[in-house]
């Protein structure tokens, strides 16, 4: 079964397909019936919320960090599609045939169950070695980072000049306390390590003569241009905000109590 598939197959708004979840049918929905399967279990589930705007359902999360785990349903298939997110990162994903597995990775989540303790209970539950070093804290989860773009940068990618930029960005102390991201294969640097990121610190842009060009902290706002990596990454340096420290869990809009 493909997850991504899956999750592009949502049920519509009319509810699920009873040939695939007659027990859902019976129950009146899915908040019915996974409210029934967690008391028959004896489990803590609390409300089931449903979410018509993009038709998912949640259960609440602990207080503090986690947000409430999400479940979808498969639309052409009978699955049951998970995903918990905390503090702007998606800590776990899965996806079971199983309500009464979905009702048991529910409760560990609300009690604050960690990652591995979730997946002991739940083999369906799945989650990435990035995901562990978030749980363990901005520090981590900035290190980890930084390794896995340094190991992505040696397979063949388009504009091979981007690996000597995140080579020089690293060899920095102040980038290296950042959160590292591409896209479109710029590089950036984000001061939280959930999404949506901050755009605070310039970044990189790789050209196709091989040079480089540094912009921001705004896209249309261009810094100059550099031949090296080096130059390029001196630039970021010299147009770091003062007070720039070690990026911090959580996401844009929590740094601005937004």
């Amino acid at each position: 079964m493909s997850l991504e598939s899956s999750d592009n197959a949502a049920v519509p708004p009319k509810g699920p397909n009873p040939d695939l979840y007659p027990d859902l049918a019976a129950a009146g929905g899915l908040t019915a019936a996974l409210e029934q399967v967690a008391a028959d279990l004896g489990l803590d589930l609390g409300p089931v919320q449903r979410n018509d705007s993009d038709d998912n359902w949640t259960v609440p999360g602990p207080a503090g960090g986690r947000e409430p785990l999400s479940i979808r349903l498969g639309s052409q298939e009978r699955w049951f599609i998970i995903e918990g997110w905390s503090q702007g990162v998606r800590l776990i994903h899965g996806a079971t045939q199983d309500l009464q597995e979905v009702a048991k990775a529910a409760t560990a989540w609300r009690a604050g169950a960690t990652l591995h303790e979730l997946r002991g209970l739940c083999a369906f539950v799945t989650f990435s070695e990035l995901a562990e070093a978030h749980e363990r804290g901005p520090a981590d989860a900035v290190t980890v980072k930084w390794r896995l773009l340094r190991e992505e940068m040696r397979e063949d990618i388009p504009f091979p000049t981007v690996r000597d930029l995140v080579e020089a960005a690293h060899a920095e102390p102040k980038l290296r306390q950042l959160y590292p991201f591409t896209s479109h294969w710029s590089l950036h640097f984000t001061t939280c390590t959930g999404y949506p990121f901050t755009w605070v610190v310039p970044f990189v842009d790789p050209l196709r003569d091989g040079r480089y060009r540094v912009c921001g902290p705004d896209r249309g706002t261009v810094i100059g241009e550099a031949d090296t990596a080096e130059q390029a990454i001196a630039l970021v340096i010299s147009h770091l905000p003062t007070s720039i420290g070690p990026a911090v869990a959580g996401t844009a809009r929590d740094l601005v109590g937004g």
